[in-house]
């Protein structure tokens, strides 16, 4: 008796920290708006110390990357998880590798502010789409995380149609840029806020990603979202 006691007592214990783990992976993605917002704000006023604080503070983001991901690969090699508890465990895997990414984006927009200088040639309509991409973006973070964790197949695909406005944003951008004029520090700064866009526009993808976690939590079966009709079930 005493050993089903000890066992019954392991498996408490095991569940709390999957379910910890599971936390702090959600809580990540909390972690990555923080930088987006205060990548946006160093974006909007070109703001270059703003944008240093985000880059020292990915610190952060990729601890708890680091300390989520052991923590699973622990929980694989001590408790041999099976069935359901093993889906979840890989999913966790995959979404906390995209909190890293989603921070590493924020510091690669950062990254790029110092180099157009205190006081870059800025055109308001491109700097305007481009905040435009981060509330976006910032929204369908906060999605992505409701989505698993209410394990809400619905609202994970609904990520996918938010991602394409997200890429259509990109597109503007890009032409913007075009339009820009013949000054060469304007086109430079063009290009610059490009990469910038662009960056915006990996983390959207990264959470649709985090939506086909949540399919596969939900169904066991790992399905694309490039055709959402067909998990939209």
């Amino acid at each position: 008796m005493a050993e089903i006691r000890s066992g019954g007592k392991i498996r408490v214990q095991y569940q709390e920290d999957l379910s910890n783990l599971e936390d702090q992976a959600m809580s990540g993605l909390d972690l990555v708006n923080t930088a987006l917002d205060r990548t946006m704000e160093a974006v909007e006023n070109q703001d270059i110390e703003l944008a240093q604080m985000v880059m020292a503070d990915d610190d952060i983001i990729d601890g708890r990357y680091l300390e989520v991901h052991q923590g699973l690969i622990t929980l694989l090699a001590t408790q041999s998880p099976v069935a359901t508890d093993l889906r979840l465990i890989a999913a966790l895997l995959h979404v906390i590798k995209n909190v890293e990414r989603m921070g590493d984006q924020c510091v690669n927009v950062c990254k790029l502010i110092p180099l157009v200088g205190h006081e870059p040639p800025v055109d308001e309509r491109l700097v305007g789409v481009i905040l435009e991409m981060g509330r976006k973006v910032r929204v369908q973070v906060s999605q992505a995380k409701q989505a698993f964790i209410d394990r809400n197949l619905a609202m994970a695909v609904d990520l996918v149609g938010q991602d394409d406005q997200v890429d259509q944003l990109n597109r503007e951008c890009f032409g913007l840029a075009i339009e820009i004029g013949d000054d060469a520090d304007r086109r430079e700064w063009a290009m610059t806020m490009l990469l910038a866009a662009r960056a915006l526009e990996r983390i959207g993808d990264n959470t649709v990603d985090i939506g086909e976690q949540v399919a596969f939590v939900v169904t066991g079966l790992f399905q694309e979202f490039e055709d959402a009709s067909r998990v939209a079930t």
